[in-house]
């Protein structure tokens, strides 16, 4: 994976130099778009690691077809990197139209290098008319991915905080902050593990610790500037490392060996190896629950002081084939309808982007109607949301995690 991603910058680096050419602003009427949709297809490039998820997507396809005429084709992936790198190969070939790809769900590290490179179509995001119900305001991250501003750029389309679940048959009291949760691993070795690096949920745990434990967060909002060698960056993460250094020798199978994402954590804790599991959808324990994948003890928390925080998107690439159709799927996406459904932990349980008190009054009672599920905490008991660092941060923490402990160190 760091070999991947370095190759990956490295290309992004050498079109720094090339002509780009962009599609610049979308300024046609949103019907004259609606119009030309019928009949496209969208390759939809999405993670296609959740049976739900890929269930919610179909239903997507099913609604955009009876509404618009356009075909969804999901293109299930394990790894957003993968589709990024095929539009940079289409950008770098002069494939500047007829792409393969139509629409891709992504965020952060993927978004910002997706930007610096004009590699998306736009800014088009504030003709759609379900934008205009995006909380803007209370919700913040639906216009800003990991410190990056989406300009436009790519439409918002969920709500994910870091949570973290517990087996009340083990755990008393759930640890509410990074030295309580030391405390008890320390006291119940070989009860608490978390993905490995560069797994997304493992790298979200560095990025938690280091949020509760560095005195200079001020500085993880602004790129990483490593120009004169990695001694900046030491001094702001140092109390992570030294966390990371007295939490390993407690770990589950002592540090010496990490499960490899979250469905392994998860499982980990469903057959009672673990005591805790970590999730970036607070309904993903309740989901799990009622699913027969976790035991009817489990339930969820939060650190005190906030935890980790985003919203997902989805964007079009500068070539796409069915431009116009993959924007009417990101506005049908940020739809009540659709918003509604993504939100009922029987479905998926991800949490909507939309000013819910300033909808109408049926979107807003069925809203209000939905279960949160047995172990999903409400808005409120979430608590304040934490901004992801810089997404230039990223992969130095990964590699530092990596040469640090990978090895089982």
């Amino acid at each position: 994976m760091a070999i991947r991603r370095l190759f990956f910058l490295l290309a992004l680096s050498a079109l720094l130099s090339a002509p780009l050419q962009t599609a610049g602003a979308e300024t046609r009427p949103w019907s004259e778009i609606v119009a030309t949709a019928g009949g496209q297809t969208v390759h939809f490039n999405a993670w296609g690691g959740d049976d739900r998820v890929n269930a919610y997507i179909d239903w997507v396809g099913e609604r955009v077809d009876a509404l618009y005429g356009i075909e969804l084709v999901h293109v299930k992936l394990s790894d957003t990197a993968d589709a990024v790198s095929r539009v940079l190969a289409e950008k770098a070939a002069g494939r500047t139209a007829d792409g393969s790809i139509d629409l891709i769900w992504i965020n952060g590290e993927n978004f910002a290098a997706m930007k610096a490179n004009d590699l998306l179509h736009g800014p088009w995001v504030a003709g759609a008319p379900s934008f205009a119900l995006v909380d803007v305001d209370g919700k913040p991250t639906t216009v800003v991915d990991f410190s990056v501003p989406t300009d436009g750029l790519e439409a918002p389309w969920g709500m994910a905080q870091f949570t973290m679940m517990y087996d009340k048959a083990y755990v008393e009291s759930p640890p509410r902050n990074a030295t309580a949760l030391l405390d008890w691993v320390r006291a119940n070795p070989g009860r608490f593990a978390y993905p490995q690096p560069p797994d997304f949920l493992g790298t979200t745990f560095l990025k938690q610790v280091l949020a509760m434990t560095t005195d200079r967060p001020d500085l993880l909002a602004g790129p990483l500037d490593v120009t004169g060698g990695d001694a900046a960056a030491l001094s702001v993460t140092e109390p992570l490392w030294a966390y990371l250094d007295s939490l390993h020798p407690h770990l589950w199978r002592d540090g010496r060996a990490f499960p490899t994402d979250e469905a392994a954590l998860r499982r980990l804790l469903g057959d009672g190896e673990v005591s805790f599991a970590l999730a970036f959808n607070p309904a993903r324990a309740s989901a799990a629950i009622e699913a027969g994948e976790l035991p009817d003890t489990v339930r969820t928390f939060v650190f005190d002081g906030g935890t980790i925080g985003n919203t997902h998107f989805v964007a079009v690439p500068f070539n796409a084939a069915g431009k116009e159709a993959a924007m009417v799927v990101a506005d049908f996406l940020m739809s009540p309808e659709a918003q509604l459904r993504k939100q009922d932990p029987r479905v998926w349980g991800d949490f909507t982007v939309l000013d819910v008190a300033a909808l109408a009054d049926g979107d807003r009672r069925a809203f209000a109607a939905l279960p949160l599920g047995v172990a999903t905490l409400s808005p409120e008991e979430l608590g304040p949301v934490l901004p992801e660092p810089h997404p230039s941060w990223v992969g130095w923490l990964e590699a530092q995690w990596e040469r640090r402990y990978a090895a089982g160190r």
